[in-house]
């Protein structure tokens, strides 16, 4: 055990670095907590520990208790986080905890959070993404170390969960049991209380075989990446993914392509079905066609041969313009700024009520005394504008007259003489999604 923790230190923690174990109360976490204690009077680092209460158990206060004695017993400081759940609509209260949870661990302030997760964890997790038809990404399982701040270490992944009970015995250690655990409803706890025995059983290499599986797919899905990256090579750049590109490669590259590239801008990656739906579309669309793919909270577009990731079209919205500098909306900030001989003319905004709305589709503005009044719709397609900043851009109005399109111009009723006072506005979208 402690040689185990001992490398993965070495190898992923510099001296004098902050690590805090996650504290659970059960077994692996306290064989963890016990086994860094230990080595942090030999090793510099600065430990500490993380107890996330998620309320759910009866049992909470009383596992909160415990941690925080078995902290004092090994002076080591403990963080203590009290979560308050609602359950959200269509949402797993099981999984909303996790995702506060790690937010909790995320934001804890230190250089490294050390998890135990432990080699049968490793095995169940292969298994179950077996069942859910995953590729390499998801074979791969969970990783030994996830570099950030803070990273995340797992020195225990390589050991099975007999050996961390033997070191438990040999230690006289105590822990608290959680009794969702035995709850064979979910799929992990059917795994490990029904499936995993049988397989230890038939297999004297389970878990140690999945563990070993779990590092071949994690080479795969390296190799995988590394592939994605020379085919995106020219292919890349602020406005996205040449959907030319995508046309181009043998079908299995070019879905290896576009999985990396939603990857890459923060999206999971989606099922076999929805890649192959994503590629239909995209391979067979024309060039003006509308393509709007929803995928895990964001939408996949395409503008003029590039494929690009953006928030989904915000909802209508209309809000009264009282004089601020700077007014959030959905989808960005409409700022203003005092100018003078340029923007829109102060004096005429006072007149009628300001309003800032969204687009509805029909507005027409005249620019210039030598223009027609024109369509907004031709202007910001002439702006080549993609048609999801031209959905989330407001509109600016004085009383029933639209007199300005941020980005486009001023309305020429509206636009402040030379050396009159005026309002400059500047549309600031939400930055785009990315990873």
């Amino acid at each position: 055990m402690s040689t185990a923790l001992a490398a993965a230190l070495a190898g992923h923690v510099r001296p004098g670095a902050s690590l805090a174990v996650a504290l659970s109360g059960g077994l692996d976490s306290i064989v963890l907590l016990d086994a860094a204690a230990a080595l942090a009077e030999r090793h510099p680092i600065i430990l500490s520990a993380i107890h996330v209460h998620h309320g759910l158990s009866p049992n909470a206060d009383r596992w909160a208790d415990f941690c925080s004695a078995q902290c004092t017993t090994r002076n080591v400081a403990l963080s203590l986080h009290r979560l308050h759940l609602a359950r959200a609509p269509g949402a797993s209260l099981e999984a909303q905890a996790r995702d506060a949870r790690y937010e909790c661990l995320l934001s804890a302030g230190v250089d490294v959070v050390a998890l135990a997760h432990h080699a049968d964890d490793q095995a169940e997790t292969v298994l179950l993404q077996l069942l859910r038809g995953a590729g390499p990404q998801g074979l791969s399982a969970i990783p030994a170390f996830r570099p950030g701040h803070p990273a995340l270490l797992r020195p225990l992944l390589d050991i099975p969960r007999t050996t961390l009970a033997e070191y438990a015995s040999a230690r006289a250690l105590t822990w608290v049991e959680d009794e969702s655990n035995t709850d064979r409803r979910h799929a992990r706890n059917f795994i490990r209380g029904d499936v995993a025995p049988l397989l230890a059983a038939r297999f004297p290499g389970y878990p140690g075989t999945l563990v070993r599986a779990a590092r071949h797919q994690a080479e795969a899905a390296l190799l995988a990446n590394e592939l994605a990256l020379i085919d995106a090579a020219g292919a890349i750049d602020k406005a996205g993914l040449a959907r030319a590109r995508l046309t181009a490669l043998p079908p299995a590259r070019a879905r290896n392509l576009l999985r990396w590239f939603l990857h890459e801008k923060g999206l999971r990656h989606p099922s076999e079905a929805r890649l192959t739906e994503m590629m239909r579309q995209l391979s067979s669309a024309g060039e003006d066609a509308r393509i709007r793919i929803a995928h895990d909270g964001a939408e996949i577009g395409s503008h003029r041969g590039r494929v690009a990731v953006h928030a989904p079209e915000p909802p209508e919205f209309e809000r009264i313009w009282r004089g601020e500098s700077e007014v959030s909306l959905p989808g960005g900030v409409l700022a203003f700024e005092r100018a003078r001989g340029a923007g829109l003319a102060a004096v005429k905004l006072e007149r009628s009520q300001v309003t800032l709305r969204s687009r509805h589709g029909g507005e027409r503005i005249r620019l210039a005394a030598n223009r027609p009044t024109h369509a907004v719709k031709k202007l910001l397609q002439e702006a080549r504008m993609p048609p999801w900043e031209r959905e989330n851009l407001p509109l600016i109005w004085s009383g029933d007259e639209l007199v300005a399109v941020p980005g486009i111009g001023v309305a020429l009723a509206f636009q402040a003489g030379p050396e009159e006072a005026g309002w400059r506005v500047e549309w600031r979208p939400s930055p785009t999604i990315s990873s």
